[in-house]
């Protein structure tokens, strides 16, 4: 398996991953702001189909991803410096959902609506362009935000959606960042980026993980670190 995360990510949470898979070091220059220039989720979009990459992705980044045998695709639009050319990328999809703010959606994430016969989805539209940044999907019907316009849309859609105050979250040169930022979920197991003794809101946190079934797993200890979300290929 294959891991993308921020190349600068705490070097105790990339050791801590490959015990789990190989970590690929994400990192540009050049291409967009130097807070999210390493981060997976403004690149990079994991549909049911297959991932989506950015047109500008750099091509020592997409070897790797041929080398893994890790399907994926070009997106149509490049990722810029400024916002929405740095959130074409950043939806999120369950088997059942897509959401995203759709005015910047990459038509290439889109397409799977129509490419993926095995489903249909449901649509559900936010202000928030930077959705994965915000949002991560337990399942399809459980989700944990640290966006209030996210959870009332969500909630509306009749989801189970739990918000997380991204106030403990670190992004370098921002007040704070995201909580979907330092999270990735697979084989039920919630990755975390931090350790939740340093999260206001842990004990709503932890209790996500119940409800959900999930094993918590903390890469290091310290605060919450917004690297761009963990990408599990």
């Amino acid at each position: 398996m294959l891991i993308i995360v921020d190349q600068r990510i705490p070097e105790e949470a990339k050791k801590n991953l490959s015990s789990f898979g190989e970590v690929l070091e994400f990192f540009t220059k050049g291409i967009t702001y130097d807070a999210i220039s390493g981060h997976p989720d403004v690149f990079f979009c994991q549909t049911p189909l297959g991932l989506i990459a950015a047109p500008n992705t750099p091509e020592k980044i997409l070897d790797r991803l041929s080398e893994h045998g890790v399907p994926f695709k070009l997106g149509k639009n490049p990722v810029g410096n400024v916002y929405p050319e740095t959130a074409w990328y950043n939806a999120v999809f369950t088997q059942k959902h897509l959401v995203h703010n759709l005015t910047f959606t990459d038509p290439s994430v889109t397409t799977c609506l129509v490419d993926d016969v095995r489903s249909e989805y449901k649509v559900i539209n936010v202000n928030q362009g930077y959705t994965r940044c915000n949002l991560l999907a337990a399942n399809d019907e459980a989700f944990l935000t640290s966006d209030k316009g996210i959870q009332i849309a969500l909630s509306s859609a009749g989801l189970n959606v739990t918000y997380i105050s991204p106030v403990d979250t670190v992004l370098s040169g921002f007040k704070h960042g995201f909580t979907g930022g330092c999270c990735g979920i697979f084989d039920n197991k919630l990755y975390v980026i931090g350790n939740l003794n340093f999260c206001g809101d842990r004990e709503i946190m932890q209790a996500f993980v119940h409800e959900n079934n999930l094993t918590l797993v903390e890469l290091y200890d310290g605060p919450l670190f917004d690297g761009g979300g963990i990408f599990f290929l």
